[in-house]
C-alpha cells in the first residue's frame, strides 16, 4: 500500500464541532461532512469526496456514520499504520441521545490525531 501523498487537513476543535452543530440545528455538521471527506480525499486520492460525501450526507446521513470513519481508517492503513476506526464505527450512533456525541469524539479525535501526527512528521528539521 503506497504512503498518502497529498495536502494535510486542518485539525477542529472537537468541542467545536459539537457545540456548532447544535447551534446551527445541523448546517455546520453539514459543512464539517463536506470538509472532511474532501481534506480525506485530497490526502489519499481515494473516496467520496466533499460534495459526493455531502449529498449522500443530506440525503441519507445515516450512511455517512459508516462511511466516514471507514474512509479514515483506510486513511491510517495507507500510511502503515493501526486504524482506529472501521466502517463498523458508525453503530455509535445509533445509541439514543448519546451516540452521535461518542461518534463525533471518536471521528474528530481520530483525525486531529492524524493531521497533528503527520504534520509534525513532515515538518523541516
Amino acid at each position: 500500500m503506497s504512503a498518502n501523498t497529498g495536502p494535510l487537513g486542518q485539525p477542529r476543535g472537537i468541542a467545536f464541532v459539537i457545540i456548532i452543530s447544535i447551534i446551527t440545528l445541523g448546517i455546520y455538521h453539514l459543512y464539517w461532512t463536506y470538509m472532511t471527506f474532501d481534506e480525506m480525499k485530497r490526502r489519499t486520492g481515494e473516496g467520496l469526496g466533499g460534495v459526493l460525501g455531502l449529498v449522500i450526507g443530506i440525503l441519507l446521513s445515516i450512511v455517512n456514520a459508516f462511511v466516514i470513519p471507514s474512509e479514515i481508517g483506510h486513511m491510517y492503513r495507507g500510511d502503515g499504520e493501526d486504524a482506529p476506526l472501521t466502517g463498523w464505527s458508525g453503530l455509535w450512533v445509533l445509541i439514543p441521545l448519546l451516540g452521535w456525541f461518542i461518534w463525533v469524539v471518536k471521528v474528530q479525535g481520530a483525525l486531529n490525531r492524524y493531521w497533528k501526527s503527520h504534520a509534525t512528521s513532515a515538518a523541516p528539521a
